[in-house]
């Protein structure tokens, strides 16, 4: 899709600039996004310009000049300006403002086209504890499910995702959600490969398979740490935007290896805490591509090592000589927490509103923790056998 045009000469410069830059990216922007670009781009050439009149009292208040701020730029100077500018909070209220009156015009276009949605997400087998100290954030919100457990706990995912105990991907319903509203409508997210052989045309992510590029940009970042090449954060944050993915690495696509970039240098422990990875790469999915289909799987992470150099994305196995110890109990914790902030995650986007549901199901455990509207077709009922979820997922999703 070609970048887009707009005629912008009646919005401030400081607001233009923003927007603007967001198109200079465009090649690395997911269909969602560009579509929410292309509809605030139309919008912004109909809005009267009364709208913007309090930044544009401001902008001279701040020093924004021709000179300051040639209009159709913004560089690490301009953002260098905008932070140490002494009216800059007042400069982000308004800015604020300006949202509050676009963003629910355009949630109202979003709202009158929506579609069900569903979101998955499956924690490990070997979590230290039974249904009643799961999901425990999520009580109040939904209810259990029993379930029917195969005898095979192999068979538990391929069920779940396939509707058959070895993996069908003639019935996947990533496969089928791919094929019918494209590759980016559905996901799979995890640390190894629980998901692997239920999916081959939707967008996949393995913590795991990414193991070779995330062991070169931590050899990468520490070069330039050594180095001394950038003076800050933000020139780091530049140097680290050349460092992509290698086709051996990930993928030829440019849209999922500056995805994939970014969410393993976002300086939150992506690169180096396999749960950690899943939990942003996920929340960032829905951000980002807003998938109609999302499955994330969690494992168990490893203990953060003493000393290690976790925040300046050093390999802990090269820091330190302690042995690797995996992490039940706090994995556990950490997963309580990242079902919570998935759950909120989504509902902040107009396309998860009312529409979604969300399935927490565990490895080999006989329930499950359900949100979904009334209408989600999953009947009430003792043990009901992992197909009965299939069934529901691909009805509500209208998967033929």
């Amino acid at each position: 899709m070609a970048v887009p045009r707009f005629d912008f000469a009646h919005v401030p410069v400081t607001f233009a600039a923003y927007f603007n830059e967001q198109l200079r990216g465009w090649e690395s922007l997911f269909p969602a996004e560009q579509a929410y670009f292309e509809r605030l781009g139309a919008y912004l050439e109909k809005i009267p310009a009364a709208l913007f009149a309090p930044l544009a009292e401001l902008e001279p208040r701040m020093g924004v000049t021709p000179q300051t701020w040639p209009r159709g730029r913004f560089t690490l100077q301009q953002v260098d300006f905008l932070n140490r500018n002494a009216l800059y909070p007042e400069w982000r209220r308004v800015i604020t403002q300006i949202f509050d009156q676009i963003n629910p015009v355009l949630d109202g276009e979003l709202a009158a086209k929506g579609q069900p949605r569903l979101v998955m997400v499956l924690a490990p087998a070997d979590l230290p504890v039974g249904p009643d100290r799961m999901w425990t954030r999520l009580k109040g919100r939904g209810r259990r499910v029993s379930l029917a457990v195969p005898d095979d706990l192999a068979h538990y995912v391929p069920l779940a995702l396939t509707g058959k105990p070895v993996p069908d991907l003639a019935g996947s319903l990533l496969d089928l959600c791919a094929a019918a509203r494209g590759p980016y409508s559905a996901w799979s997210v995890e640390t190894g490969e629980v998901l692997a052989g239920c999916a081959n045309k939707a967008t996949e992510l393995s913590y795991e398979k990414l193991s070779v590029y995330r062991q070169r940009l931590m050899e990468e970042v520490q070069k330039i740490a050594e180095k001394g090449e950038v003076r800050g954060p933000r020139q780091l944050g530049e140097k680290l935007k050349t460092l992509q993915p290698r086709d051996a690495e990930y993928s030829r696509d440019p849209v999922m290896s500056e995805f994939v970039r970014a969410t393993l240098l976002a300086g939150n422990g992506t690169l180096l805490v396999n749960n950690t990875f899943v939990e942003w790469a996920t929340v960032q999915a829905i951000r980002r591509a807003k998938p109609s289909l999302l499955v994330a799987s969690f494992g168990i992470r490893n203990k953060v090592k003493p000393f290690s150099s976790l925040l300046i994305f050093e390999d802990q196995d090269k820091a330190t000589a302690i042995p690797t110890q995996a992490d039940m109990l706090g994995s556990y914790v950490d997963l309580e927490i990242f079902y919570q902030y998935v759950f909120q995650e989504a509902g902040k986007y107009v396309e998860y509103r009312n529409n979604t549901a969300y399935l927490f199901l565990a490895e080999g455990m006989d329930e499950m923790h359900l949100i979904a509207p009334p209408d989600f077709p999953l009947s009430a009922g003792e043990r009901l056998p992992l197909t009965a979820i299939y069934r529901a997922a691909r009805e509500w999703l209208r998967l033929a």
